[in-house]
């Protein structure tokens, strides 16, 4: 695999890690604001045990020389822990033996939040004795060199998302061929979510354009679509978050969305997003990995529904799901799983808030179940 045909868009490698390196180190205004960020720094203690933590990160950050090993030390090491532990109740994750750790895959999760879906699956590949992956985020995040350097020391591929449609054509062509090229010649594994952008309102179905173009940037080797799909060992990846910190913002989102026919990003709107993800209550957490797709297919809609049936199949259905599509329904079906549920709490959480806002986001809880139902027939 040639690299330096997608260095703008791969992950930092050799000298540029090292380069990267220095200039964090560098910017230690950002260092302190990123980890003032997932902590208090009010008080004079607080403020030097975040001045100590940025000292301990820097003399971790020296002795990094790959992404594998920022993701390791830095991300898996430090951060996820530390959000892990003020966030989320309990992490698990299931499936990893489907996989071996000696092959590289492709990845393909539901999309809850910017940041955390990547980086926790990342983090299950680790703890399940797997290679970590690199993964697919939108150009729309780097927002400054700091997050830039960040974000591809931490293993990030850049998807160029604001290209005028012929130029965006063409690079989704080159990005997949770099996914295709660094599963088989490189054996390293990706991230990349089903569809472009986060599923707001909980239903999960994958594009199958996303397939579609794995195959279109092989065709001129001459390779058949079920060649280049089992070449890239699909494999569908289930993220359930029990409560998701964003779920009225979504809501008001689409709501708008629906009303206007479109929506018109604020300059901060993802930072916002990405923080209060990182920092609201999550409750359980769960990462369910599917097993490879392998087999003869004609097109890339048969391969998308198997994405689908597996991830709904996966799910873990958490009391707020199931207490949601009880109450939307107007049936008791699942009672007896929230029993100790507060659903009382639960309702109060969406309080204050629009009735087409709220209805919004109590279906963003039940369209998994609705779909885990559908996966069944």
């Amino acid at each position: 695999m040639d690299v330096t045909k997608y260095k703008d868009i791969a992950p930092y490698r050799g000298q540029d890690v090292r380069d990267a390196i220095k200039r964090v180190l560098e910017n230690k205004d950002a260092m302190y604001k990123m980890l003032a960020s997932l902590g208090p720094a009010e008080t004079a203690e607080q403020q030097k045990k975040l001045s100590d933590s940025a000292a301990y990160i820097a003399g971790i950050l020296e002795k990094v020389e790959t992404y594998d090993d920022f993701q390791q030390r830095i991300t898996a090491g430090i951060f996820l822990p530390i959000i892990i532990q003020k966030s989320v109740n309990t992490f698990s994750f299931s499936g990893t033996e489907h996989t071996s750790k000696d092959l590289a895959y492709l990845f393909m999760s539901n999309h809850r939040d910017i940041v955390l879906d990547c980086a926790l699956i990342d983090l299950a590949l680790l703890k399940g004795d797997r290679m970590p992956c690199e993964m697919a985020i939108g150009d729309n995040l780097l927002t400054n060199q700091f997050v830039t350097d960040l974000f591809k020391l931490n293993g990030g591929v850049t998807v160029r998302r604001t290209l005028p449609m012929r130029e965006k054509y063409l690079e989704s062509i080159r990005l997949s061929s770099y996914f295709v090229e660094l599963i088989s010649e490189e054996n390293k594994s990706i991230w990349v979510a089903q569809k472009s952008g986060r599923a707001k309102d909980g239903l999960d179905i994958t594009t199958p354009a996303i397939i579609k173009m794995l195959h279109l940037s092989q065709k001129s080797k001459g390779r058949s679509f079920s060649e280049v799909i089992n070449s890239c060992r699909i494999v569908p990846v289930a993220v359930s978050y029990e409560y998701d910190p964003c779920d009225l913002i979504k809501a008001g989102e689409e709501v708008a969305r629906i009303k206007s026919g479109e929506h018109t990003k604020k300059r901060y709107e993802d930072l916002i997003s990405i923080s209060r993800g990182m920092k609201g209550y999550k409750g359980n957490v769960h990462i369910a990995f599917g097993k490879p797709i392998q087999g003869e297919f004609e097109n890339s809609d048969q391969v998308a529904q198997e994405v689908d049936r597996q991830i709904h199949q996966l799910y873990r259905l958490w009391p707020t799901n199931l207490f949601a599509y009880d109450y939307l329904e107007g049936t008791n079906t699942f009672a007896s799983s929230y029993q100790d549920f507060d659903s009382e709490a639960f309702l109060y959480r969406f309080k204050g808030a629009r009735e087409d806002v709220r209805l919004y986001a109590l279906n963003a809880y039940a369209n998994p179940v609705r779909s885990f139902l559908a996966s069944q027939a």
